[in-house]
Parts: C-alpha cells; structure tokens; sequence
C-alpha cells in the first residue's frame, strides 16, 4: 500500500521531531502575544476571540495586523522549511505543515483557543509547492472581484486545493494531507459559514443581521 511504503521509508526519529517543533512553533501565537506585551490584554477576550490578525488589528491597528500576518505567515513556512531541509521527505514537510497549522489554531499554553490558520496556512503552502500558493492566490482574487467578500473565496480557495494536489503531481499521500488542512482551515472558519447564511437570510427579511469577516 502506498502509506505504507511511504511510512517505512521514513526516519521516525525525524518524524517526530517535525511534528512536535512544527505544532510548538505554531503555538507561537503571535497576535496574541504582540498584544499581550503591547496592552497587557488577553487577546483572547477581544471581539472575535481569534488570536488571529485581524482581531489584533482591532487592538493595535495597521501595524498590529501587518505584523500578526508577518509572524504568522512567517512561522507556517519557518516550520516546512526545517523539516524539507532536515529530513528531504516531501510528505514530512507535508505533516509540518498540518502540524504547525495545528498549533496555531489549537495551541496548548492558550487553552486551545487560537487563530483560524489563513496567514499561517498561506506560509506553509507556500514553501510546501509554491504552485499551491499561486493557484490558492488566482482563486482568491478571482472569487474577490466576483463576490467583492474576502472570506468567502479564501475558503473557496482553500477548499480546492486538494484536486489542484492531484493534479499538479498526481500523488494521493500529498492530496490527501492537503486535503486534511483545507479541511481544518474550513473547519476553524464554520462560524464565517454560519454568519454568511444568516447575512444572505437577513437580506430576505428571514433572519438578523449578522456578519463576520475574520480570517
């Protein structure tokens, strides 16, 4: 079987250590520590609840938000980057990428209360196969100038990156674990779902009007 043959071929010492440094650099939650240093206050309790930058753009402004997005993205690709180097198996820079998305979203010194994994995600693919990147970035601007939303066609985006897996190199392991991220990512952003609906319902006099737009 494939994963099989792809497990064995891996140094399981190595694989551990890509997951457990790649899920402790996620837990690095860097809008909430910008603003816990900046503030004093706990992200966490601000609006959305979202460790995530547009939540510390709320607290710190523009530049609170531009460098929440610098950290965030910067510890998703930081985290493919050290294990492709460390190990040069594809589909373990591929499992550091889950993991550090993990961590962010779910960091374990915060409770489990984190980010939605955007920024994060974006660094990750990024260094992971820069093809995803620009099929990921095509969709998105394509889907902003239809729906002029920017939560929406991000995870539209997302949600096809998988297929774009297969088809750039045909390798199921790589499909199925990005698979496993747009999946999360999707996941982590169900309340923008629920908000979208109520919206589209509001607009037919069905239901409150509610929106989020947090990434």
């Amino acid at each position: 079987m494939p994963w099989i043959e792809h497990l064995q071929s891996a140094n399981w010492f190595q694989a551990t250590g890509c997951l457990l440094g790649a899920y402790t650099l996620g837990c690095l939650a860097t809008g909430y520590y910008l603003v816990r240093a900046c503030t004093g206050r706990d992200l966490r309790e601000v609006e959305s609840g979202s460790t995530g930058a547009r939540n510390a753009g709320r607290v710190l402004g523009k530049t609170g938000f531009a460098l929440t997005v610098f950290g965030d993205f910067g510890k998703g690709a930081l985290a493919v980057w050290g294990a492709s180097e460390w190990t040069h198996h594809h589909h373990l820079a591929a499992l550091a990428m889950l993991a550090v998305v993990a961590g962010h979203i779910w960091p374990a010194q915060l409770h489990f209360r984190g980010g939605k994994g955007a920024a994060t995600s974006l660094g990750a693919l990024l260094v992971f196969d820069y093809r995803f990147a620009l099929i990921f970035a095509a969709l998105f601007l394509a889907g902003l100038v239809l729906a002029r939303k920017s939560v929406l066609p991000a995870l539209f985006a997302f949600a096809c990156l998988p297929p774009a897996g297969f088809w750039l190199d045909r390798d199921g392991v790589t499909a199925t674990l990005t698979a496993v991220l747009a999946a999360t990512i999707l996941f982590a952003h169900r309340r923008n779902f629920a908000d979208e609906i109520n919206l589209w319902l509001a607009r037919r006099g069905v239901a409150p009007k509610t929106e989020s737009n947090e990434l």
